[in-house]
């Protein structure tokens, strides 16, 4: 059996654009993706602090270094610039597999940074 386990967090970063004329998803600063260990087109879920939303979406890799957080489309609706959100990616794996598993978490600064 396959459960589903956290393999990669993006802990309270700071939403620095939202974007309700575009197609759909979160654009995410690629450092900060490859440190979460998160890809791009990956589904997540968005977790904001600031209202309680919880949304899920796919991933856009956004310029490295550039500390960007876009929700883009219909999630541009439940987040704000300002507001600060947890990004979190999810795997399937054996129970064996999910105890021995290490997730990667990265905790910004209040520049979206490592």
């Amino acid at each position: 059996m396959l459960i589903q386990r956290f393999k990669g967090k993006i802990h309270r970063v700071k939403v620095t654009e939202a974007n309700l004329n575009y197609v759909g998803s979160i654009t995410i600063d690629g450092k900060l993706l490859d440190a979460a260990g998160i890809i791009e087109g990956e589904k997540v879920q968005i977790v904001n602090n600031n209202n309680g939303e919880r949304i899920e979406t796919y991933t856009i890799r956004g310029e490295e270094g550039s500390g960007i957080i876009c929700l883009n489309g219909a999630a541009a609706r439940r987040c704000q610039p300002g507001d600060l959100v947890i990004i979190i990616a999810y795997g399937y794996m054996t129970t064996e597999e999910a105890l021995a598993f290490e997730p990667k978490v990265v905790f910004p600064d209040d520049d979206n940074q490592i």
